[in-house]
């Protein structure tokens, strides 16, 4: 018998809408509405699945930015499970906006959306945060431009990680000082947490 395939989530082609599930904790089964736009990959539910496993021990009461936030599937996900603030940084406008309504609809106190780029944003972050999630467009060199950009030591909280997802024919340079933590691979696409290199 074959076996049964987990459903993926596929971006909707630009202006269209998708949707896409949060998994667990409190909004659990509810679906977020996203439309599309250039570059915007929603995380699947299986890459998500596993995140939130490596992070279970975290999540709740953490200080969580989604720098390319797109769908809010990771934000939202991360505010599900108990986050205490999640930011939602998006460039696009619309995106933003939709965001917004989102986070209105489902009742999301914790959730903050500011419509900026990412680089815009780091230049002004001035409190460390718990985890910072990283899942720009593949075609772009944002997510080298942006790791370039973190410094850990004074953007993320003791113990804090960056989660990422990046094309496998492309890995990315990590920042100095900075390893890999968790990592696995689906398809083409290479996903993982890092965190402050215990052995430098």
């Amino acid at each position: 018998m074959a076996a049964r395939r987990r459903r993926s989530v596929h971006a909707p082609g630009r202006g269209e809408e998708g949707q896409v599930r949060i998994i667990a904790g409190q909004w659990r089964g509810r679906k977020i509405r996203f439309f599309g736009a250039e570059g915007l990959r929603p995380t699947g539910d299986r890459m998500r699945e596993t995140l939130f496993n490596w992070l279970q021990p975290r999540i709740e009461g953490s200080r969580c930015l989604d720098l390319f936030a797109g769908s809010g599937a990771l934000g939202f996900e991360a505010a599900s499970r108990g986050a205490a603030a999640v930011t939602l940084v998006e460039y696009n406008p619309a995106v933003a906006r939709q965001l917004e309504a989102e986070a209105e609809r489902l009742g999301a106190a914790t959730v903050t959306v500011v419509q900026a780029s990412a680089l815009q944003f780091l230049d002004g972050l001035s409190t460390g945060v718990d985890l910072i999630f990283l899942d720009p467009p593949f075609h772009s060199e944002l997510l080298q431009l942006t790791l370039d950009a973190i410094d850990p030591v004074t953007m993320l909280r003791p113990g804090g990680l960056v989660y990422l997802e990046y094309p496998l024919r492309r890995p990315p340079s990590l920042p100095a000082g900075m390893a890999f933590v968790r990592r696995k691979e689906a398809g083409t696409v290479g996903y993982g947490l890092i965190g402050i290199d215990q052995a430098s």
